[in-house]
């Protein structure tokens, strides 16, 4: 049976929700780690401005959802398939982050935007913010003197 198109938005939204706690604390476990060496729980409490309970919630849920490996006291790590989406959610905040910038979005604002949007943007449309961000940058540089020239 076909969903009426309010349904089909409302429960896209919804399933986003759902999966961007995890993918913002995967990113941030992979930044942490890949600065420090590891990441502990104080570390995305004091990232996200959260308590430790709240991250130890989430964390127990990344770890039962094969995210992430712990132990109690311990460094988080991420398994392959934390790994991969961790990847896969930097990739995507990068190409929104850089097609706000190329509308002219200035960089504060799009950092601000571009961790929300990009949970939320389809593929297709991913595909297009990054085919126009490529096209200004070539724009850009067709149009700047070539200094190799002279």
């Amino acid at each position: 049976m076909n969903e009426p198109q309010p349904i089909k938005r409302h429960r896209k939204t919804r399933a986003d929700h759902a999966t961007e706690l995890a993918e913002d604390y995967v990113e941030a476990i992979a930044e942490i780690t890949a600065a420090q060496g590891k990441c502990r729980a104080v570390n995305l409490a004091e990232r996200f401005g959260v308590s430790s309970v709240t991250v130890n919630r989430t964390i127990s849920r990344l770890v039962r959802d094969g995210y992430a490996t712990t132990e109690p006291y311990s460094p988080i790590h991420l398994t392959a398939t934390g790994i991969k989406l961790a990847k896969h959610s930097k990739k995507r905040h990068h190409v929104v982050f850089e097609f706000l910038l190329a509308i002219g979005v200035s960089e504060a604002v799009a950092e601000i935007d571009a961790e929300g949007i990009e949970h939320h943007v389809s593929p297709e449309t991913l595909r297009k913010f990054q085919a126009y961000t490529e096209s200004k940058l070539n724009q850009r540089s067709a149009s700047q003197p070539n200094s190799n020239l002279s």
